[in-house]
């Protein structure tokens, strides 16, 4: 997944764009997105995935497929947000009860609003994300901390595990491909043993790799700072410009009419 992400910040029709001004646009709609109205998150949600498979270009089935992949974390947080235990208080009656047991389980309707909300405001702040992470490139990221005062370290710590990320995976994906190989093992004992033993050779075999690359940085002239490449600014067109300005005074004078009817 790391590298289809990687490829398509790379190849996008956005790319060209200042990743200064795509950075400071995702973070205006970021923080509109986390303020407004639900209904408003909505609509933010819309407009940022149409940014990304519209003007950008990204493929509908794998951005289909990464944010439903990032909203998997909030279905296994429903749980916890519907399901309560006891006796539901007089006045809040059970929606749902669990037959067939003697502990009474019930969701009750503010548990049910409470999950919408929380989704409306989770996927309006991922598709503002993911309009960064899938037109911007990481290095042009970095470029952009840098020009706004962010510690060399952490700049360095960021590349680093960057750089990580594709030696693990592609530690595993050699481990699994010589699995199938091999035929595998049947059964389900068999298959989690050997998953556990995957787990441990595959952080043996991405610190050993880890190790190279770091005796390459030495070998290459690695002074215990990485020179990261300048800032370029560059142009935004005047279209993409007036879409995001009329769009974010489109979405505030919708607040504030919302505001006032309320």
């Amino acid at each position: 997944m790391i590298r289809r992400i990687d490829t398509l910040s790379y190849n996008n029709a956005l790319r060209q764009l200042s990743p200064l001004w795509k950075s400071f646009f995702a973070a205006l709609m970021f923080l509109l997105a986390y303020t407004v109205h639900p209904l408003l998150q909505l609509v933010i949600t819309l407009w940022m995935m149409s940014w990304c498979i519209l003007h950008a270009g990204i493929p509908v089935r794998a951005y289909g497929l990464l944010f439903g992949t990032a909203l998997l974390f909030y279905v296994l947080s429903l749980p916890a947000l519907l399901v309560e235990f006891g006796h539901p208080a007089a006045g809040a009656p059970g929606i749902f009860r669990l037959p067939g047991t003697g502990l009474p389980v019930y969701v009750t309707a503010a548990g049910l609003q409470r999950a919408g909300l929380l989704l409306a405001r989770v996927a309006a702040c991922m598709s503002c994300f993911f309009f960064l992470m899938l037109t911007t490139p990481f290095s042009e990221l970095l470029q952009v901390l840098r020009r706004l005062r962010m510690p060399q370290i952490v700049l360095e710590l960021m590349l680093i595990m960057y750089r990580f990320l594709f030696l693990l995976s592609d530690a595993a994906h050699g481990m699994m491909l010589s699995r199938r190989l091999r035929g595998g093992r049947r059964g389900y004992k068999a298959r989690l043993h050997e998953t556990a033993a995957m787990a441990g050779a595959l952080f043996g075999n991405t610190m050993h790799r880890y190790y190279g690359l770091s005796q390459g940085l030495l070998a290459r002239g690695f002074t215990d700072e990485i020179i990261l490449p300048p800032y370029t600014a560059r142009p935004v067109p005047r279209r993409y410009a007036a879409r995001a300005y009329a769009g974010i005074t489109v979405l505030l004078l919708a607040q504030l009419w919302l505001w006032r009817l309320g």
